[in-house]
């Protein structure tokens, strides 16, 4: 079986094109315009083992706003449509990562249910010229067109780059962990319901 998805999302704002493979090696072609984000996305791909592309253009003139929460968005869609109808699949992971001095913990959920719980204590308000709070706008898009429940919590940081750089890897590892197949399970989707 084949967990890959193409997903091209245009609107006044942004254009942007999410290619995933689910059972990929970590490569990665990232091309957002947003440095920052590309470094994040990296994280995502390589400590998720995804094959992940990802090319956007927007509205960087006013502000980083719309690509980033529009790449979000357009991963979540991306992922959604790589998972099918789930069957087989893990359905939950969890990940703490360090970073020197920081540590983040991330659980998700393919419920079907979009949620986002995210705690974090900013240490600064940017990351060279990326504002955080366009971190919870990529992960409100995307937890909004993938279907899922996200908890994020950094339980420790002083450096805001190190806090941020373990969110991703720990989503980049709690994703793999949730999507992988159980081979015990082929065929059965992970819910006393019969559905996600």
């Amino acid at each position: 079986m084949t967990r890959t998805a193409e997903i091209t999302r245009n609107t006044n704002e942004t254009q942007i094109r999410v290619a995933i493979n689910l059972d990929g090696t970590g490569l990665q072609k990232l091309n957002t315009g947003v440095p920052f984000l590309d470094h994040m996305l990296d994280q995502i791909a390589r400590h998720g083992m995804f094959d992940l592309e990802v090319d956007a253009v927007g509205d960087l003139h006013i502000d980083a706003h719309h690509t980033v929460e529009d790449t979000g968005i357009t991963l979540g869609m991306a992922i959604a449509k790589a998972v099918g109808d789930k069957k087989g699949m893990t359905r939950y992971g969890h990940s703490y990562v360090p970073l020197d001095e920081a540590l983040s913990r991330v659980v998700i959920d393919f419920s079907g249910r979009p949620g986002l719980e995210m705690h974090i204590h900013w240490t600064r308000a940017m990351i060279g010229t990326f504002d955080v709070d366009l971190t919870g706008e990529f992960f409100r898009g995307f937890v909004n067109h993938a279907g899922v429940t996200l908890h994020i919590d950094n339980l420790r940081g002083v450096n805001a780059h190190h806090q941020c750089e373990t969110v991703f890897k720990a989503f980049g590892r709690a994703l793999r962990m949730a999507t992988t197949l159980d081979e015990r399970a082929a065929g059965i989707i992970p819910s006393t319901k019969g559905s996600l």
